[in-house]
């Protein structure tokens, strides 16, 4: 018998149409023969599942269910396929662990911890295992001086919205002068603003997930774009940025990506798939933490899709493996 997957897709961020592009890749991807997909679409006005007839059906959120044609229908297992909040930041994690539906991301903490860069860099600083640069965190309730911040801080700075993704919201700031409106911009993402220094050096990233109780490494892929930084243009418009993968990059960098990216996997304690992202200091051959995504792209031309493909797997073989997984 098939299990019952609802995907869930959407989302209450910026980033809700990179999630329902994602989930296009993940429905077309999940093998239609051993799992009944239902794609359920959360939006602050309502979470709803279209049926193939156009017609639309509330979720009932008491237990997370779906009554077709007068049959109640319960799931299996959820592939969470939202970018930022609630999909990313915990808060559905909560949800459905209270409920004892099985989800294929990080659980509840982890994925609320990871998804504030400023905390999350708080933690990994505190493992001790990998170099992370020089930051602030500021709050929108809270007053902050420009100038005591650039006292802690050199120049060129990155200002970013603490909770967020895509690089909505986000600068880089090279002048004094910059600095206050970059802060004014990404507050209008978010509530809290992380300010960090700059770190000049390749743009690492790789993804990685634990099946059978291993942790999978997929091939590392070197992000190198055209514009300043990796940004939302950079990220989703065709030709701006290169993405090579495997990274040409040395087999001793290869291994120390690697390895501190499965060790973040499991200090963090992650499930799922999870894309780790670093910088490489060439200068003083450093390796530096950026951030942890615990609900990486999935449209065809994402990073983790590119990684799948080049470690000789399909995304049907890889969607599959993180179900079964979760359902254990």
């Amino acid at each position: 018998m098939k299990k019952n997957i609802a995907l869930v897709a959407g989302g209450y961020s910026g980033e809700y149409v990179i999630s329902v592009q994602s989930a296009v890749t993940i429905e077309k991807n999940l093998d239609s023969s051993k799992y009944a997909v239902y794609k359920i679409i959360i939006t602050k006005e309502g979470w709803h599942y279209t049926g193939a007839d156009g017609s639309v059906q509330e979720i009932d959120k008491n237990d997370f269910s779906l009554t077709l044609a007068g049959k109640k229908i319960k799931f299996d297992a959820v592939f969470i396929g939202i970018h930022g909040t609630p999909g990313e930041d915990g808060r559905l994690q909560g949800y459905f662990e209270m409920l004892d539906i099985p989800f294929t991301s990080c659980g509840m903490v982890t994925s609320a911890l990871t998804f504030n860069k400023s905390y999350c860099n708080k933690v990994v600083t505190a493992f001790g295992n990998v170099n992370v640069s020089k930051s602030v965190h500021v709050f929108r309730e809270q007053s902050h001086d420009t100038a005591q911040i650039l006292q802690q801080l050199r120049l060129p700075v990155f200002v970013k919205p603490a909770e967020g993704g895509s690089s909505i919201g986000m600068s880089k700031v090279k002048t004094a002068e910059e600095l206050p409106a970059a802060i004014e911009k990404a507050f209008k993402e978010d509530s809290q603003v992380l300010i960090e220094e700059f770190i000049k050096g390749r743009e690492l990233t790789i993804g990685l997930y634990r099946a059978n109780g291993n942790i999978t490494v997929l091939p590392i892929t070197e992000v190198v774009s055209s514009k300043e930084f990796f940004d939302y243009e950079a990220k989703y418009t065709p030709g701006v940025s290169n993405e090579i993968t495997p990274a040409p990059v040395a087999d001793d960098i290869t291994k120390l990506v690697q390895q501190t990216a499965a060790a973040l996997y499991d200090k963090l304690n992650c499930k799922g798939i999870v894309r780790i992202d670093f910088i490489y200091e060439e200068a003083s051959s450093k390796l530096y933490f950026l951030e942890v995504n615990t609900m990486p792209g999935q449209s065809e031309n994402s990073l983790v899709p590119q990684q799948v493909r080049a470690a000789g797997k399909t995304l049907q073989e890889f969607y599959g493996v993180l179900l079964e997984e979760c359902m254990k």
